[in-house]
Formats: structure tokens, sequence, C-alpha cells
């Protein structure tokens, strides 16, 4: 069994989704949201990191379980302000995620809501629906909550699809401290998709 964690990067609400994951079994473990309270960018970022990182580490210490990371890939908004502040929520949030010696995996918006809906231009109702109903989940969670939960979900299909046709996982080792944060098909993985 896996724990994910998806990240929904936001500079005012960060949401997280976790959910374990054995075979084609997928189930709800925790949800919420990283609230930010200051008007002051920097803080929010370490407020962003401090939360990301209490959360994997509170996992890291009572479920003794494997643990992976999706976030969402950061898409260009009309504002260049906003862009840009969201990206620093992103890279807030991906620094936590790789200090903790987590795999961190990347996902565009499209990626999950095709992932989760089987259309990419899902609405944010679509996409909660549906992880309510892949997750079985009685309550209904905040967006960015249930965004969180759609990128974990995007991301164990995707892990899942990869290693059914290729009998190889899309999250293979760390190849090297050198390249540290960048992650890549271990070479044995690499030779077995290469000999296919």
């Amino acid at each position: 069994m896996t724990l994910i964690i998806g990240i929904d990067p936001g500079s005012r609400l960060t949401g997280y989704g976790i959910i374990s994951t054995n075979n084609d079994q997928l189930t709800f473990l925790d949800a919420g949201t990283i609230r930010t309270n200051s008007s002051d960018i920097t803080e929010r970022i370490a407020q962003i990191f401090a939360g990301v990182s209490r959360i994997v580490n509170h996992y890291q210490k009572y479920s003794n379980k494997p643990i992976q990371a999706a976030i969402e890939q950061v898409f260009m908004a009309n504002n260049p302000d906003s862009a840009l502040k969201l990206g620093q929520a992103r890279g807030a949030a991906i620094a936590a995620l790789t200090a903790q010696d987590l795999q961190v995996s990347e996902y565009t918006a499209r990626q999950i809501k095709q992932a989760v809906c089987g259309y990419g231009a899902a609405d944010k109702e679509q996409v909660t629906a549906m992880v309510c109903r892949i997750l079985s989940l009685d309550i209904i969670p905040q967006a960015d909550a249930a965004d969180g939960l759609a990128c974990a979900i995007c991301h164990a299909h995707s892990s899942h699809s990869m290693h059914k046709l290729f009998g190889v996982s899309t999250l293979g080792n760390r190849t090297g401290n050198k390249k540290k944060g960048r992650w890549r098909l271990d070479e044995e993985s690499l030779l077995r998709l290469k000999n296919r």
C-alpha cells in the first residue's frame, strides 16, 4: 500500500488531499486547506512550506507507508502578478515535499480533469462530484481540498496505467545526488521499456 498526497497550490489557500492506493483500490485518508493569513508574500510562502511539511511529517511518522506526491502545474493567468504568486506558492510546496525526500510528479489541470472526470474541460463542480464518487465520500470537501484529492487520484491512475502497460512504475528510484529534486525512471525500468 502507498500513500499519495496531492497538492493544489495557491497563495491564499493551498488544498491538499491524501489517499491510499492498493492495486485498483483508492481510499480517502485526509483532505483540507493550508490557509495563509498574511499580506506579506514571504510570510505566506513560509506558512505554505511549514503546513505541507507538517502534514508529510505526520503521515511519515504514523503510517510507515511509502508516500508519493503530486502537484498541479502552474497555468498562465491573465494577471502576471497572480501567476507569479501562484508559482511562488507552488515552489514552496515542492520545496517542502522534496525536503522530506518525496518523489514529486506534476500534472496539468487538463490532465487531472481528464483522469478524474474523463473530460479535460470539466468544471470545478464536476471534479468535486467525481472525487466524492471515486472515493465514496459522504461529505463534500471544500473546493481546494477536492482539487488536492483530484491531483492524488490523477497520480494514482497515471502510475497504475503505466504499470499495467509497461510493467514499470513512472516513479522509478531517484538517480544520483547531483540531480536532487529531479525524478525519472530508474535504469532497470528504462531498459525494460526499451526492450519492449
